[in-house]
């Protein structure tokens, strides 16, 4: 439900990479402390440059070094990276910086020497940070799937994180309606609840729409999803939907709640935060949107 913590970074991000790409070696010695929360990991992808996830514009290059690989670059909004106990950092191989081949993933010890971790001011309040590799030294047996062959990987991977997120947001989106609607039951306005106005009362009802439209929406890609059934379409028609659904929800519980909603001592700052930043998560409504759009053939 959008609470603060290192959990999707650590399950999603790391998690399921080493699923799709990790040796037995690396699955054996990582996937056990995820599950059991003993070890902090994150996803650097995103860089200075970069506008888009498709194609990947990935600056940051790794070189190779006897059986090493010395990594140089800059990845901007890396999440809970103060925290990691290691980074998965996407970096370039070989190819030209907007090339889909020659990207590689590595796990990286986030104790290196030549890693600065700088924390950013976001809206969410959420823990992204600036990560500048400075000759990091990485042993070649780190190398996660095949080298260069990174991208087709990563695809999957982000596929699968914008359908967690979708599934985060419409927690988010339900919380908030719960919220709302208590809210509405027992304050008092003109010697009666507001909630037997009719205008809050279709606030109320919008709100519900939004969020079974994104229940319904999310459980199907992530359904498709599970059963590898080609979903390109409906996992970008479902972060569209949601990004949007949970910033409208959010917008009519601040309207029924009134001030009490912008208190920081109020639940409610927190998931209208939340909403902002996971609106951008792995691609915007309208970076989705010509998602679909390609899909249908247009």
């Amino acid at each position: 439900m959008c609470l603060p913590g290192p959990f999707f970074s650590t399950v999603v991000l790391g998690g399921l990479t080493i699923v799709e790409a990790g040796n037995e070696s690396q699955l054996s010695e990582f996937l056990t402390k995820i599950a059991g929360g003993d070890m902090i990991f994150t996803l650097a992808l995103n860089e200075p440059a970069a506008t888009r996830y498709d194609p990947p514009l990935i600056t940051t290059k790794a070189t190779a070094e006897q059986n090493n690989y010395i990594i140089d670059g800059i990845k901007l909004f890396v999440p809970d990276a103060n925290v990691a106990d290691y980074m998965i950092c996407v970096a370039r191989t070989e190819g030209e910086p907007d090339s889909r081949e020659g990207i590689t993933l590595f796990l990286v010890d986030a104790k290196s020497p030549g890693i600065k971790c700088t924390l950013l001011k976001t809206v969410a309040r959420d823990k992204q940070c600036e990560v500048a590799f400075g000759k990091v030294k990485v042993p070649g047996r780190n190398i996660l799937g095949e080298l260069n062959k990174g991208w087709p990987c990563l695809e999957k991977i982000l596929q699968k994180a914008a359908v967690v997120k979708c599934a985060e947001m419409v927690g988010g989106a339900q919380k908030v309606l719960e919220l709302t609607t208590s809210y509405a039951k027992k304050r008092e306005q003109f010697g009666q609840v507001i909630g037997s106005f009719q205008a809050v009362q279709h606030h109320c009802a919008n709100m519900l729409i939004d969020v079974d439209g994104g229940k319904w929406i999310t459980y199907k890609a992530a359904w498709m999803l599970s059963e590898g059934i080609p979903c390109n379409r409906e996992v970008a028609a479902a972060k569209a939907w949601v990004s949007e659904a949970f910033k409208r929800v959010v917008s009519l519980g601040h309207e029924v709640l009134g001030g009490v909603g912008y208190m920081t001592e109020h639940d409610m700052p927190l998931y209208s935060r939340r909403a902002k930043a996971a609106e951008f998560a792995f691609g915007n409504a309208n970076f989705h949107r010509g998602v679909v759009a390609q899909e249908l053939g247009l």
